[in-house]
């Protein structure tokens, strides 16, 4: 906070004056009221005595309130700059370690250290309650020095007491941090399923394929369990209390019985009693308050280390030193030197002892089953995924050695599940916001594409924002539609690589043939990948790869495979006889 909001830690330490003030003004009030009316003073003089305090208090509340509000404002500030870092260590943190579930399940539970509960931020929450701490400590110094004038073994007895509710409160942070996982997981569980069932993209299979029942039963399942926890953590916190409550009972029974029979005595008089009385009352509730602020700390710096963790998290991904400059200007030359790669925790190689060359400027096309390791290999080409073994290398550099958002610079790919993103046009396919895009290049980029006639059915143009719920005028794309733009996308950025992992899968047949046509244009001058299941657009590659079970099984062009008669060879036949005459339900003749 002090490095990234220092105007919140200095309104909340500026609190600290007027609030030890009017803790201790608050049990001197009773006793100078009853002294001023004891003595014998006049009215005005009794009345000028404790209307001066009064005012000193209006002024110490009003200061507290002004700062509180202060430091309110600046918190939010503090909360937008830690959500801030939270989202850009997921966009920066690499991929392959982002997909992982444990990362997955770190970052859902430091996002929770962002998310408000029942008013309470858990990453503001530890220097508030810090601060809250410093306060409750002088106030503690300052009464404990006002009730030594009782007995000095008084303000031990008051101060010891609490070790109970100390230790009870330690078990119960230490079984809710041994379970934080457990929930957590049923929590990530639940909430899939509540945004999966409001999700507008899976209403129309909820309904058809009548999943809404077993998705409430698989709620209901979720939720018990939920509520299950919820029982047990209120079960647990209510023992707590009830411990609490016992220490408490004993603990100011026992300091009101001294003090009473030093009254009968005759040891105080009255004004001394009412301050020794008020500050007894007001001394037991800060020591209370001491030891919950000193468990409220441990508890909201569970959240707080879970949220460091995934901050601070490390990455076996060596960031080296080469950029990609002296590589933009030419079609790179890509090997793979006994590359093998095997998805965590994944029993065996997706991608195995697999040696190739992709030749500067080559058309290359993957093909295969699926599970053949096609797209993994293409993740491993555009640096997604770093070898289990073997190495990569591009122009001869391995991969590792690049600096990684330099590497990125060297590929335009279109992957298979693209996703739009909530921007105007222009902004989607040239990667650019706040006018930064070049607006005629991306046009050209989105006619080249195929979206000519969507562009102009638009009143806003390259203006159009692709969400209706945000604009008025925004628009929502087919998939087919999505698809092109991100094949604009990849025009645009012009990188000397391009690939492609099934660009066509949610084209129409006309658009398919667009695409195909337009290949040629797209890939000139590039080193191209091409992944599809459709094997009859593998004729405009220069050279085929038939994956199997993670390695080379066949290559060549797509006259030679059909000519060796092989399994690239019985594919095509399979997908090719649907369309000839002479198929007749089992084999064509």
């Amino acid at each position: 906070m002090l490095r990234s909001a220092p105007a919140a830690l200095l309104f909340l330490l500026l609190q600290l004056p007027p609030a030890v003030f009017l803790a201790w003004s608050q049990v001197r009030l009773p006793a100078l009221v009853v002294g001023e009316v004891t003595s014998g003073r006049s009215f005005g003089e009794a009345a000028l005595a404790v209307g001066l305090m009064l005012g000193l208090m209006l002024a110490a509340t009003a200061g507290r309130a002004i700062f509180a509000r202060l430091a309110d404002s600046a918190l939010n500030i503090y909360w937008d700059i830690m959500g801030a870092k939270l989202s850009r260590r997921s966009v920066r943190c690499f991929y392959q370690t982002l997909e992982r579930k444990e990362t997955r399940d770190m970052y859902d539970r430091a996002a929770l250290a962002t998310q408000s509960w029942d008013g309470v931020l858990p990453l503001c929450d530890t220097p508030q309650r810090a601060v809250k701490l410093m306060e409750y400590a002088l106030c503690y110094v300052l009464l404990g020095a006002v009730i030594s004038g009782v007995s000095p073994w008084l303000v031990l007895a008051l101060t010891v007491a609490p070790a109970v509710n100390i230790l009870c409160a330690r078990a119960y942070r230490k079984w809710e941090y041994s379970t934080r996982e457990a929930r957590t997981d049923n929590s990530a569980k639940l909430n899939y399923v509540i945004r999966t069932s409001g999700d507008y993209d899976y209403w129309k299979d909820i309904r058809v394929y009548g999943m809404a029942g077993w998705l409430r039963r698989l709620y209901d399942d979720l939720f018990k369990t939920d509520v299950g926890w919820g029982e047990k953590m209120k079960l647990r916190q209510l023992l707590m209390r009830l411990a609490d409550l016992a220490v408490i009972l004993l603990r100011d029974g026992a300091a009101y019985a001294v003090l009473i029979a030093q009254a009968i005595r005759g040891e105080v008089d009255a004004e001394r009693f009412v301050l020794y009385f008020a500050a007894i009352s007001s001394f037991a509730g800060f020591v209370g308050n001491i030891v919950t602020e000193w468990t409220g700390i441990h508890n909201a710096s569970l959240f707080v280390s879970d949220f460091r963790e995934y901050l601070d998290m490390p990455e076996d991904v060596p960031d080296g030193s080469e950029t990609a400059e002296k590589h933009l200007h030419s079609a790179p030359e890509i090997v793979f030197d006994h590359v093998s790669f095997r998805y965590h925790g994944a029993e065996a190689d997706t991608i195995h002892d697999l040696n190739l060359t992709i030749r500067p400027g080559e058309k290359l096309a993957l093909v295969g089953l699926n599970g053949a390791g096609k797209t993994t290999l293409v993740k491993l080409i555009c640096g997604l995924y770093t070898p289990t073994e073997g190495e990569i290398r591009l122009n001869g550099v391995p991969v590792r050695e690049f600096k990684r958002e330099e590497y990125y610079k060297l590929f335009s790919p279109v992957f298979q599940d693209a996703r739009a993103g909530c921007f105007t046009l222009a902004e989607c396919v040239s990667g650019r916001v706040d006018g930064a895009a070049d607006r005629e290049k991306a046009e050209r980029c989105i006619r080249q594409a195929g979206l000519g006639g969507k562009l102009d059915s638009l009143p806003l143009g390259l203006d159009t924002v692709l969400d209706k719920q945000l604009s008025d005028q925004g628009t929502e794309l087919s998939g087919g539609e999505t698809q092109k733009l991100m094949l604009a996308r990849a025009i645009y950025k012009n990188a000397p690589a391009l690939v492609l992992d099934e660009p066509t899968a949610a084209l129409d047949p006309i658009a398919e043939s667009q695409v195909y046509l337009q290949y040629n244009a797209m890939s000139e001058g590039k080193t191209s990948v091409f992944i599809s299941h459709r094997l009859a657009s593998t004729r405009f590659c220069d050279r085929i790869l038939f994956l199997e079970d993670g390695q080379i099984a066949e290559q060549g062009t797509h006259a030679e495979l059909l000519a060796r008669g092989g399994a690239y060879s019985r594919l095509f036949e399979l997908q090719s006889c649907w369309y000839r005459d002479d198929y007749k339900g089992g084999e064509a003749e």
